[in-house]
């Protein structure tokens, strides 16, 4: 074992033992008395059973960080890399193909020691919180078109940064960072129209109380509604959602049918602010440029990495490749992905709360989006009492409780407010006053 190979293995362990630590803290957090701004949806029999859905999610994910750990070092020690890499060349394909088909071997492995795991999750955990409604068919099709998504995708961009990296010299980094940041942009206006569909099924929001009010609110907080979508998510989980994906004529918010089941009128036009909240504040382009300012990094760093020879030593790989280079690469970036990850779950959560106070301050009240919270809370056994190390490492939302806190925070300025003012007491948004 080499330098690299014995500063890899300490960083992974190191890694999944601060994750360990992070479950085991967020268990020991678990408080059995329910939160007094969520007892008007929570009886003691759904905390009950929302405590008993973190425990078995919790457990689960030990169990399997710890079985992708084993799997990888057997792997790897056993000489697998190498033996891929020297089967593949045998072959005589060329560079390109050799690469493409290296990464779809170890693509198609990896979901093959995934699967069980998988359809645990969905089948036996999911189901036994009611929350599944996955059939298997649509479980098995999920996989094959997210398989097919990979290679007509991935495949081309894939095939362009080996042929950058064998023939563009000192600057094929700069090259490959351009090629992705194109990639990258184009597919958030591809994303909405062509692969979204393939996995959900979008339909206009029909006309009624709840169109009209969200595009009363559009129009007063002068934000143009492109289009508003119901997406099926109850064909896989009785969970809702809503999201925002996509810039200008291709953006759209899609609200989950079950989150329309799940809520009223006044929760939903709450929600449906929120995301709005996040276009407003220009948090899709915030995004958009730290993900394009991570690829220029890791293209740099992974362009000195492929000089050392030291690298593919590591994992038995007897002649340096580029393809090898980048799989092995992904390795070597575990603990600069742990410190990126933080740092990107804090602008995440920091963005939620920024989207939050959009929310009640154009509304007038946090109220709705407060309740709107709590009861779809309620309905995914949302966790109460996440411990903040484990927040730290996993949670792009801040915590329930404290949004839901911030919320009655709002409202109380808002009704302050509106007692001091006679234009919010007509009604006026701020922004209507402020204009």
């Amino acid at each position: 074992m080499n330098l690299w190979a014995a500063a890899i293995v300490a960083v992974l362990l190191v890694e999944l033992g601060l994750r360990l630590v992070a479950d085991w803290l967020n268990l020991r957090a678990l408080d059995s008395g329910v939160p007094v701004e969520f007892r008007d949806v929570y009886d003691p029999e759904r905390y009950r059973r929302t405590q008993a859905y973190t425990r078995a999610r919790t457990h689960f994910g030990i169990v399997t960080s710890v079985i992708d750990l084993a799997v990888l070092l057997a792997f790897w020690f056993a000489g697998g890399f190498g033996l891929l890499d020297r089967t593949l060349r045998a072959l005589g394909l060329g560079p390109i193909a050799t690469g493409l088909l290296f990464f779809a071997a170890l693509g198609l492995g990896q979901q093959l020691v995934h699967l069980p795991a998988r359809w645990w999750s969905t089948f036996v955990i999911e189901e036994r919180f009611g929350f599944n409604r996955t059939s298997r068919r649509t479980f098995w099709a999920d996989l094959a078109r997210g398989a097919l998504l990979a290679m007509v995708v991935g495949a081309p961009l894939l095939a362009a940064i080996l042929w950058l990296f064998a023939r563009a010299g000192a600057h094929a980094w700069l090259y490959c960072f351009l090629a992705s940041t194109l990639f990258l942009v184009g597919l958030q206006y591809v994303a909405p129209t062509w692969i979204l569909p393939l996995f959900n099924r979008f339909e206009p929001l029909a006309e009624g109380e709840l169109k009209d009010a969200i595009l009363s609110y559009a129009r007063a907080v002068r934000f143009p509604v492109q289009g508003v979508f119901l997406i099926d998510g109850s064909r896989r989980s009785t969970k809702g959602n809503a999201f925002f994906t996509g810039f200008g004529r291709r953006r759209r918010i899609a609200l989950f049918d079950t989150l329309v089941e799940q809520l009223g009128t006044s929760e939903l036009v709450a929600v449906l602010a929120h995301e709005i909240g996040h276009a407003k504040r220009r948090h899709v382009l915030w995004g958009m440029a730290v993900a394009v300012a991570q690829l220029g990094v890791v293209f740099f760093l992974l362009s000195i990495a492929l000089e050392s020879r030291g690298l593919f030593a590591a994992f038995f790989v007897a002649e340096p490749s580029v393809h090898a280079g980048l799989v092995l690469f992904g390795l070597v970036l575990a603990p600069i992905e742990l410190v990126l990850s933080i740092g990107l779950l804090a602008l995440s959560r920091r963005h939620e709360r920024e989207a939050d106070e959009f929310a009640a301050r154009t509304i007038g009240s946090g109220a709705p989006l407060a309740s709107g919270l709590k009861r779809l809370s309620a309905e995914s056994l949302s966790n109460l009492t996440p411990h903040p190390l484990h927040v730290l490492l996993h949670h792009s939302h801040p915590p329930l409780v404290a949004r839901v806190r911030a919320l009655a925070g709002a409202t109380a300025a808002a009704a302050t407010v509106a007692e001091r003012s006679p234009g919010a007491a007509r009604g006026e948004s701020p922004d209507a006053q402020a204009r």
